[in-house]
């Protein structure tokens, strides 16, 4: 067993072959810690490999698959003596709306977006506290906040992720939760690897439509920059009165505070028809 020197943090990245999760990687061993890059396709990682072959240990991992979740855990606690911070950054695009989406696409994708990053945390959590605290940091999205025509079943699995992660963060003593709220960011998760776009119907090339005309062709234009990304999670993760929220992105800010005026203003509408429901009024 590999024991990592005790200023050495010991991270585990799902993700971590492309996008934010290879940025963060590249990111958290320059700064001298030590990742285990988890990913399907982990060759991706042997330029990273071969520049910190005692800091980086790829891994083979479907995060889909939930029992090969907790034996990774487990083999990286097995290998290096603890786990210090568990990243769930696996994800990919889904565009569609609710009659396009198949259920089988719906499924799969909570499963890659919730119940493997779900199944990880469960997982990571009983050594954190034996061992007196750690990270968990969840890969959301500004559509874990906002929400966009033919993005339905994408926002609804980030939305789910961030209730979870949000209770946590109150029935968890001693470990820190991070959720992560991108933008529009150059990761390639417009590609043709990553996006996956159900088959269309003409009754929503209106509404839909101009949604799945962006993911087609946006790509290479976003404005954010995912190391820019990797560097503000870790100064997050090292302030004195961390967020539980990071949003990233001029624009994933702009939207979340242009709903936060919806709903209050939706509220105050509203909030004596909802309070006169009381018994007695």
């Amino acid at each position: 067993m590999t024991t990592p020197a005790a200023d050495r943090r010991v991270w585990l990245i799902t993700g971590a072959t492309s996008g934010f999760g290879r940025s963060l990687t590249e990111e958290v061993l320059r700064q001298g810690d030590i990742v285990v890059g988890a990913g399907r396709s982990v060759g991706r990682l042997d330029d990273l490999r071969d520049a910190y072959p005692d800091r980086l240990f790829p891994v083979v991992l479907d995060v889909t698959d939930t029992a090969r979740d907790a034996e990774v855990v487990d083999e990286t606690v097995q290998r290096l003596g603890r786990l210090d911070v568990l990243v769930n950054g696996a994800g990919r695009t889904q565009v569609g709306a609710l009659e396009e989406t198949t259920d089988a696409e719906m499924r799969f994708l909570f499963d890659l977006h919730y119940f493997g990053p779900a199944a990880l945390t469960k997982a990571a959590l009983p050594h954190m506290r034996r061992q007196g605290g750690g990270w968990v940091v969840q890969f959301s999205s500004v559509g874990g906040q906002i929400t966009a025509p033919g993005f339905g079943a994408y926002c609804a699995t980030k939305f789910a992720l961030e209730g979870l992660t949000q209770t946590l963060s109150q029935e968890v003593p001693n470990v820190r939760f991070l959720i992560v709220e991108p933008g529009a960011f150059r990761t390639g998760l417009f590609g043709k690897d990553a996006a996956y776009l159900s088959s269309p119907m003409p009754e929503y090339a209106e509404t839909v439509g101009p949604t799945r005309a962006y993911v087609e062709t946006g790509g290479g234009s976003q404005p954010g920059d995912p190391a820019k990304a990797a560097r503000a999670i870790l100064t997050a993760m090292s302030s004195a009165n961390p967020p539980l929220r990071l949003v990233l992105g001029g624009d994933a800010i702009d939207r979340i505070r242009d709903r936060l005026g919806d709903l209050q203003s939706e509220l105050s509408r509203w909030e004596e028809v909802g309070r006169a429901t009381a018994i007695g009024e």
